[in-house]
C-alpha cells in the first residue's frame, strides 16, 4: 500500500460530505469497539497511530440524533443562561466540542456524556453538533461525566452532591465515586451526609442554589434533624415563598426552620363575684404570677390562707 493512500483518510477535508458523514440521511457509524489488526513493523505502527488519531477526531452529528445519557448533573433549567449560550454560538459558532457515545440499544443514535447545554443550544439553532465519539460502557460514561463535572466551576455544591448520590444509588462503590469527582473519601462522606439528610424532592424543589456552599447545606441538614421537620413541611415552605431564585428558595427553607420567637406570657384578668376586675394572672416561664390592683384586703387574706386553700384543693376528690 502506498504511503499516500495510508495517509489519505487523515488529510481529507473534514467538511467534505462523504457517504459516512452523519449529515447525510444515513446515520454515521461509530468507530468499531473491537481493536483492528495491524501489520507488524513500521507500517503497522503508522496504521495504529492513524487509527488512534481518527478515534480522537471530531465528527459532526445532527442534534436530533443525540439523547441524554449518564446521570443528571444539573438541577435547574436556566432560561437566561440558555439564551446567552444560543446567542454566543449563533455569533461565534461552537467552540468547544461535546462528548457522546453510540447508544448501545439504538443504532444510529448517540448519548451525551457531557455537553447537554451545548447540544440543546445547537438543536434550537438547527446546527450540527461537533462531537467526540467515545466507545464507553456505562461505568466509563459516568466516570467521564463526573470528571468533567468536577473540573467545572459553574456546578454548585448541591449539584455535585446530587450526582454523587445518583452514582451510589446506581451501585458504584465509594472509590469509583471519588475518582469520578476527583475528591477524597472524607469529602465524599460529607457530601453523603448532606445527601442523606435531605429528601431528593426537597433538593429538586430548591434547585442548584449556586451561592450556597457546603457549610450552609450542612447547617440546613442539622436544623432539619434537630426540628424533625417532615418532607412535606419543607416543600410547603418552598411553595409558599414563590421565589424564582434557587438561592432564595434555600433561604426560605432555612427561615422556616428558625426557632420561633418566644410568645409573651398569657395574661388573664382576675374578677370579683360581681365582675369587677381586681387584678391579673400572668403565666410565664417561671410560673404563674398573681397581681392585685384593688387593695380591699383580699390579697392579704389569700396570702394568709393559701395553705388551707391548697389542702382543700388536694383533698377535693377524697
Amino acid at each position: 500500500m502506498a504511503r499516500k493512500d495510508l495517509l489519505k483518510g487523515l488529510i481529507e477535508d473534514p467538511q467534505k460530505q462523504t457517504p459516512d458523514s452523519p449529515l447525510e440521511t444515513k446515520s454515521a457509524s461509530p468507530a468499531p469497539s473491537k481493536s483492528p489488526r495491524y501489520s507488524k513493523g513500521a507500517i503497522g505502527a503508522v496504521s495504529q497511530s492513524i487509527a488512534e488519531l481518527k478515534a480522537r477526531a471530531l465528527v459532526e452529528l445532527v442534534a436530533d440524533q443525540i439523547d441524554p445519557g449518564g446521570l443528571q448533573d444539573r438541577l435547574d433549567d436556566d432560561p437566561e443562561a440558555h439564551a446567552k449560550l444560543v446567542a454566543s454560538i449563533k455569533e461565534y459558532g461552537q467552540q468547544v466540542p461535546v462528548m457522546v457515545r453510540q447508544d448501545p440499544n439504538h443504532e444510529g443514535r448517540y448519548q451525551i456524556v457531557y455537553g447537554r447545554r451545548r447540544v440543546a443550544a445547537l438543536r434550537e439553532l438547527r446546527l450540527p453538533v461537533k462531537a467526540m465519539v467515545r466507545d464507553l460502557n456505562d461505568r466509563d460514561l459516568i466516570l467521564a461525566q463526573g470528571q468533567e463535572n468536577s473540573a467545572r466551576k459553574d456546578l454548585s455544591f448541591i449539584e455535585k452532591v446530587h450526582f454523587a448520590r445518583q452514582m451510589r444509588d446506581a451501585g458504584y462503590d465509594r472509590k469509583v465515586i471519588c475518582d469520578a469527582l476527583s475528591v477524597d473519601k472524607t469529602v465524599i462522606s460529607r457530601m453523603f451526609s448532606v445527601a442523606d439528610g435531605l429528601p431528593p424532592k426537597v433538593i429538586a424543589a430548591i434547585g442548584a442554589a449556586p451561592s450556597i456552599g457546603r457549610n450552609r447545606w450542612t447547617e440546613l441538614v442539622a436544623k432539619i434533624a434537630e426540628t424533625k421537620t417532615q418532607e412535606q413541611t419543607l416543600l410547603d415552605a418552598i411553595t409558599k415563598t414563590g421565589a424564582k431564585s434557587s438561592d432564595a428558595r434555600f433561604e426560605a427553607v432555612m427561615a422556616s426552620l428558625a426557632a420561633p420567637k418566644a410568645k409573651p406570657p398569657a395574661t388573664t384578668p382576675l374578677k370579683t363575684h360581681d365582675g369587677a376586675k381586681i387584678g391579673s394572672a400572668k403565666r410565664g416561664k417561671a410560673g404563674l404570677t398573681l397581681t392585685f390592683s384593688k387593695a380591699d384586703g383580699f390579697d392579704d387574706w389569700l396570702a394568709a390562707n393559701i395553705s388551707q386553700i391548697h389542702r382543700d384543693w388536694k383533698t377535693r376528690g377524697e
